[in-house]
């Protein structure tokens, strides 16, 4: 695919390579997540050219900014002038035809102020023919120019603008905010414009490669007001070296905070991206935030998405994990109702093993996709960004940039540079309501502390033990009769996923699911997801699944494994990591399982042992705490690698 390149100063946004695997030491939790529907509406109006850029709503009307000349409603046929701003009804997508500003130069931002009026900062110079640089307030029912707001820019760009409480916070490329020196960030009363002299944090310092130039691109503020991420292009904040990323404590005297990483320090490709931290976003709750990247392939998390843990302070703090597309830009997100969505140029998702292809566990995402807050594998939702079909004559079927993602009130706004979305024509934007979308409920091992263990016990038959703190019980032979060619196994609430060989299989197995009855009977597989393909599920000795991962055993590695997974799409991280053990051979291990913090574990000596599990401990499994529950019988032989727990 070509690469299409804008000016590297302020607008260059595109692809990456490598994947840096995150520490992944801290474990999320189990969280419960709302996605939107996947089938834009067919009523937002269409813009004519250039990018869509900014979103914001006031009541029943939605804004939208950008660099563009014409709009038309949904199914017009003529287009209308309009000067790079316009407004239209949420429920409908009727054009506000009385909100008329002109500007002079593109919308890059937008933001909603206290007492209900548009706050729009870009690159514009004047604003209804009068000298206006880059931040201006705007009557939101005429577009006219509030003249008694104060706020002012120098020059350069307002990249964002973002209000909490009476507090905007603005970023972008500057250095004078309302005849006050300040370096690239700065923070005004939202309500009267006046600038806040107690916020006195200033970036600086531009990355060391050509064509490039001191800007911060991405803001984000975390719900309680306390703490505010940067992204952009400087190495030096207050003093401080900080590489493209800064963390900002604003609970009193704003602060460069203990924060750092060398994760954005490395080039990527540095002749066209000099930076490439794009844009940050906080959750809901302010827990974590996520960086997406662009900037091609390095020793950095360059066309990434990476999740950090806001409470986290250090000098070399890492992610929690990173999902990389392999060789294409991650350029707009937004974190909402517990999924993380991004935009950009990119084709796959979940592909650290791809270089400019698809590579074993690259997930397909045309230009947009949702992923698990837990672990950054793709969720089970898949618009695309392609026209279809419907491409009009003089239409643009793709772009180098999705400028903006922004969740407001009742869904999702996606704002870009073509004239796709949901394989139909959407010119410039689109708009994913939350009706239609659905929830993804908690779904995980079984929590509960007794319980039923099943061991392999043949095709088509299991040996079923009852098992609970006081061991276990007296095993019955159970027929399965959809249970064949089984290897390694476990339970994901309902759901029984099982290995299987299979000779058609790309690998030579495949990875089934199959519904697990109230009365513990297993149900017709099917194959989880095509994207496994690759994985060869038959070689795990053992394996269970717990907060987004799943843990597993091979006969040929003293190592315990794991991998991303997520339920919603079955969908296999395309990265093994391992945890740090000691005292125990895994190559012995012949099915495991998890019961309420403990492993439980065949091997080949057949015996059933147990031993304490704690994943994000600095030795997970101290294998010489191990303790045996069961010795092999004529009944039970604990040397299979289907073993799993389930509480029926």
């Amino acid at each position: 695919m070509a690469r299409i390149l804008a000016s590297a100063a302020v607008l260059s946004l595109t692809v990456a390579l490598t994947a840096i695997p995150a520490s992944a030491v801290y474990v999320p939790p189990n969280d419960p997540a709302t996605i939107v529907t996947a089938n834009p509406v067919d009523y937002t109006p269409h813009a004519q050219n250039g990018s869509i850029r900014a979103f914001a709503q006031i009541g029943n009307t939605v804004y939208a900014g950008g660099s563009f000349s014409g709009i038309k409603a949904a199914g017009a046929s003529t287009w209308s002038p309009a000067s790079n701003l316009v407004a239209y009804d949420a429920g409908t997508g009727a054009l506000r035809t009385g909100f008329t500003p002109v500007l002079d130069g593109a919308v890059q931002t937008l933001a909603v102020s206290p007492d209900g009026k548009l706050i729009v900062g870009g690159s514009f110079g004047t604003v209804n023919g009068v000298s206006r640089k880059n931040l201006v307030e705007l009557d939101p029912a005429t577009g006219d120019t509030i003249t008694g707001w104060v706020g002012r820019a120098d020059g350069g760009v307002v990249r964002r603008a973002i209000v909490h409480d009476n507090q905007l916070y603005i970023a972008g490329a500057f250095h004078w905010i309302n005849g006050t020196e300040h370096g690239l960030l700065a923070r005004l009363n939202a309500t009267t414009g006046a600038i806040d002299s107690t916020f006195q944090v200033d970036a600086s310092g531009a990355r060391p490669y050509s064509n490039s130039t001191e800007l911060v691109w991405g803001l984000a503020v975390a719900p309680d007001g306390d703490t505010v991420v940067a992204v952009g292009n400087f190495t030096e904040v207050n003093g401080n070296a900080r590489n493209q990323v800064v963390m900002i404590d604003t609970a009193s005297t704003p602060t460069v905070a203990d924060w750092n990483t060398d994760r954005y320090v490395a080039a990527c490709y540095s002749s066209s991206f000099p930076f490439y931290a794009r844009d940050v976003d906080f959750n809901d709750d302010g827990s974590y935030f996520v960086i997406i990247a662009d900037g091609g392939r390095g020793d950095a998390y360059c066309d990434s998405t990476a999740r950090w843990e806001t409470a986290d302070r250090g000098s070399n703090v890492q992610a929690t994990w990173v999902d990389v597309t392999g060789t294409d830009s991650v350029t707009s997100l937004e974190v909402a109702d517990g999924v993380v969505y991004v935009g950009g140029h990119f084709r796959w998702q979940n592909n650290a093993n791809g270089n400019d292809t698809q590579g074993p566990g690259g997930v397909s995402r045309y230009g947009i996709a949702a992923l698990d807050q837990q672990n950054g594998v793709p969720l089970n939702w898949n618009p695309t960004r392609s026209p279809g079909s419907q491409l009009p004559a003089g239409g643009t079927n793709w772009g180098p940039i999705m400028w903006e993602l922004w969740k407001g009130p009742n869904g999702l706004f996606a704002g870009f540079d073509a004239d796709g979305l949901g394989n139909e024509y959407h010119g410039r934007q689109g708009y994913f309501p939350d009706a239609g979308g659905r929830t993804i409920a908690i779904q995980d091992a079984p929590q509960a502390a007794s319980g039923y263990l099943y061991l392999g016990a043949g095709n088509g038959q299991v040996t079923k033990v009852s098992y609970g703190v006081s061991g276990v019980g007296a095993p019955a032979t159970v027929s399965q009769p959809q249970l064949t060619n089984a290897k390694s196994a476990f339970v994901v609430s309902n759901k029984v996923y099982w290995a299987k060989t299979d000779s058609s299989a790309p690998s030579g197995s495949l990875l089934n699911i199959s519904i697990l009855s109230g009365s513990g009977a297993i149900g017709a597989p099917w194959v989880g997801s095509g994207y496994n393909s690759w994985y060869a599920a038959a070689s795990m000795t053992g394996s269970f699944y717990l907060q987004g991962r799943m843990y597993y055993t091979t006969a040929s590695s003293n190592a315990l494994f794991y991998r991303y997974l997520t339920p919603d799409g079955y969908v296999i991280g395309c990265t093994a990591f391992t945890l740090p053990t000691s005292g125990i051979d895994w190559r012995t291990v012949r099915g495991m399982t998890w019961v309420a913090g403990k492993l439980v574990y065949g091997s080949t000596d057949g015996s059933l042992r147990t031993v304490n599990f704690d994943a994000s401990a600095s030795t997970a499994v101290d294998g010489s705490t191990a303790t045996v529950v069961a010795a092999p019988t004529a009944e039970a032989t604990w040397s299979n690698p289907t073993l799993f727990f389930a509480t029926s």
